[in-house]
């Protein structure tokens, strides 16, 4: 899987925070959140998945994530809106991949973009949350459009 490096800004996010396996409380969110945008007439910049931890050490029924859109830096949460939170995702250097996920394969995607970042001989993973955006509407379309991005800094010798 190919991927650039790229310097990105901070995004100012609102949405819900989770707390549990990813594989169903993620869906579980995003359906929260397009109600609560469709509700309350909410533009969206983007749409967004922020990862906090590790799977590979964090038990599934503590993994964090928040789903969410990104707004610009006047937005209010409107009235009315429990649970909802507004939050920042670190600005800096993110290797960042693209992939096409077809039936909720989400994790596949991002254990090859992993293997290949590992590979890397002249950066190493950062700390910091890994998020993903999606360009296009996977429900309507059968398959989602995502970028991964995973912070990344150069390797110390």
């Amino acid at each position: 899987m190919s991927y650039t490096v790229k310097q990105c800004e901070k995004r100012r996010i609102a949405g819900f925070h989770l707390v549990g396996p990813w594989d169903e409380k993620v869906k579980q969110g995003f359906a929260q959140l397009s109600m609560w945008v469709d509700n309350k007439r909410i533009q969206p910049l983007e749409w967004i998945c922020v990862y906090y931890d590790n799977p590979d050490e964090v038990p599934a029924e503590k993994l964090r994530a928040d789903v969410a859109i990104t707004v610009d830096a006047a937005f209010q949460v409107p009235a009315n809106s429990e649970g909802v939170m507004t939050t920042e995702v670190p600005g800096g250097q993110y290797a960042v991949a693209q992939a096409r996920v077809y039936n909720e394969e989400f994790a596949a995607s991002w254990d090859l973009f992993f293997d290949e970042l590992l590979t890397d001989q002249a950066l190493q993973i950062a700390a910091g949350p890994c998020f993903e955006i999606y360009r296009n509407d996977g429900q309507r379309d059968g398959y989602w459009e995502i970028e991964m991005y995973i912070p990344v800094e150069s390797k110390v010798l």
